[in-house]
């Protein structure tokens, strides 16, 4: 019978703690998430592996979040926040404006630069989206754009979402070695 307790504390409850520990890391503190597509390339590319920090519940403009699907099909999806409560979006000309000023997105220069006589993105305001049909962005929620915007589902096809349905903010890219290191929010708008 000694030899079963001796077990159980030196092999079994260890797991069981290291078990819960884990548990409790990845629910409430952060987990890894494997980027799959090209939505925001090249910021994030197809394949790269990213922390998801859940402590985070404080959404800045130019922030990268990780959010189930509005689409209810248990994906995640990881995008930039754009506008954030009380915010006025708009397009005009390949330029966004955040509250009637004009913003620099360095992190489409890439795409501009492969395609200079395109839109990267095409015109419009939140009030003449079909998604969102509002001035401005209503409380609790954010508008948000993937990096590479021809192919980025986004506010733009679904409309806004849920503050509540962030499950985190991403914050260090853990994979490709060459990689590692972290994920700078881009300031979108001085205030």
């Amino acid at each position: 019978m000694r030899r079963i307790g001796d077990f159980f504390l030196s092999f079994v409850l260890p797991m069981v703690i290291t078990l819960v520990v884990m548990w409790a890391i990845y629910s409430f503190i952060g987990a890894p998430v494997k980027i799959s597509g090209s939505s925001m390339a090249p910021t994030l590319t197809n394949g790269e592996h990213v922390w998801m920090n859940h402590l985070d519940k404080t959404y800045d403009r130019g922030e990268i979040v990780i959010f189930d699907a509005p689409d209810g099909s248990g994906d995640e999806y990881v995008k930039r926040v754009i506008g954030v409560p009380g915010d006025t979006v708009s397009y005009l000309d390949n330029q966004l404006y955040i509250n009637g000023e004009p913003v620099e997105e360095d992190y489409l220069n890439v795409l501009k630069s492969k395609n200079p006589n395109e839109k990267v993105t095409p015109d419009f305001s939140l009030e003449t989206l079909p998604s969102t049909q509002q001035e401005k962005v209503p409380a609790g929620k954010l508008f948000v754009l993937g990096d590479n915007r021809p192919v980025s589902k986004d506010s733009e096809e679904f409309g806004f979402i849920d503050q509540s349905h962030v499950k985190g903010t991403v914050s260090y890219r853990i994979w490709p070695v060459n990689k590692i290191g972290k994920v700078e929010a881009v300031p979108v708008i001085n205030e």
